[in-house]
């Protein structure tokens, strides 16, 4: 399959999922998995903010991205804090000459592997939701039509969940964090039981998990909840 087609693939396949049972966990994994498949990207993870602008992690291509993210929150700087305060995009293609911007962060994202990272604002118009940040592992820009396909994908997931807000006008900003970070809670939860049930590692079980509830029209947030709670205990296949 053609690179151009892989990519009307991707933002099909992300429209499809606004327009029947919205969910936003899976928009947003769905952002994380396209991300790392078609664009120069090793790795990449997702930030909403709440209603008092305090961003939390929902989504992310792997365990070691999911605390790499966590650990950005945890000590208050990165490239995805900034992208979310100024609105704009944060490109910095070698990490290692980004020590004294973020001493603490920089450090710890080499430790972990990653030699770049390029965040972009989840925004509509002046309305920013969050950010999505795309790690390299090798100390190089990512090319600029790359960055618009990127930026293109966090667009198409932006209005989706802000077209899910005026839908649900009872439904507040707080409300529909919640409902995401509960999801991811949930997911979470699932991928340790799997882990440990059929001996694999998270992300493993998690690839499971999402291949299983796709190809039995599953939501992703519903088979986790049955598997961390019992109610689903079959064996797993990719």
């Amino acid at each position: 399959m053609t690179r151009e087609r892989q990519l009307v693939g991707a933002f099909v396949e992300m429209a499809d999922t606004l327009v029947v049972d919205f969910d936003v966990a899976e928009l947003l994994h769905q952002l994380a998995d396209h991300c790392v498949e078609l664009l120069e990207a090793a790795a990449a993870g997702l930030m909403l903010a709440d209603e008092r602008n305090t961003l939390h992690i929902v989504a992310a291509s792997s365990e070691r991205t999911r605390l790499l993210e966590l650990f950005q929150l945890q000590n208050h700087q990165g490239p995805c804090l900034d992208c979310f305060d100024s609105g704009e995009p944060v490109r910095v293609p070698d990490l290692a000459a980004a020590a004294e911007r973020w001493p603490v962060f920089a450090d710890h994202a080499q430790e972990q592997g990653f030699a770049s990272v390029h965040a972009l604002p989840l925004r509509l118009r002046s309305t920013i939701i969050g950010a999505l940040n795309l790690f390299g592992t090798t100390p190089t820009p990512m090319s600029e039509a790359d960055l618009k396909v990127a930026q293109g994908l966090a667009d198409v997931a932006t209005i989706g969940i802000l077209q899910e807000r005026a839908i649900r006008r009872g439904s507040t900003l707080t409300e529909q964090l919640q409902h995401a970070l509960n999801s991811r809670v949930i997911i979470e939860q699932a991928k340790g039981v799997l882990a440990g049930r059929e001996s694999i590692d998270v992300d493993e079980a998690f690839t499971r998990i999402r291949s299983y509830a796709r190809s039995n029209n599953l939501r992703l947030t519903d088979l986790a909840h049955a598997i961390a709670t019992g109610q689903h205990s079959a064996r797993l296949s990719v």
